[in-house]
């Protein structure tokens, strides 16, 4: 085994949080839950409604950077719907035979 380095496939994985988290995420995620945690403070709902909407902020943010598969977490995934559809279509040939075409 000489000149043979093995990288282990989850190398990545040691400077996220927990393994699975960048620093984005928890940062989405502490402002979801602050958000929550003023508004069940500030604000006293008695309906069920009420409370549903003061929790919604955590859930929204905790459903964003829940991983899913091929994706790094559902914010990524839309962000790449989003350029997806806003950025430019039209490839242009850059290749190596680029001068070869008349």
């Amino acid at each position: 085994m000489q000149n043979q380095y093995i990288i282990p496939a989850n190398s990545k994985k040691s400077a996220l949080f927990l393994g699975f988290f960048t620093g984005r995420d928890v940062i989405v995620v502490l402002v979801g839950v602050s958000v929550t945690i003023l508004l069940l403070l500030l604000i006293k709902m008695d309906t069920l409604l009420g409370l549903t909407l003061e929790i919604l902020p955590a859930v929204i943010s905790a459903a964003l950077v829940f991983p899913i598969p091929n994706y790094h977490n559902v914010m990524q995934l839309m962000l790449n719907i989003i350029e997806y559809f806003t950025e430019r279509r039209k490839y242009y040939w850059k290749g190596w035979c680029v001068k070869d075409d008349k």
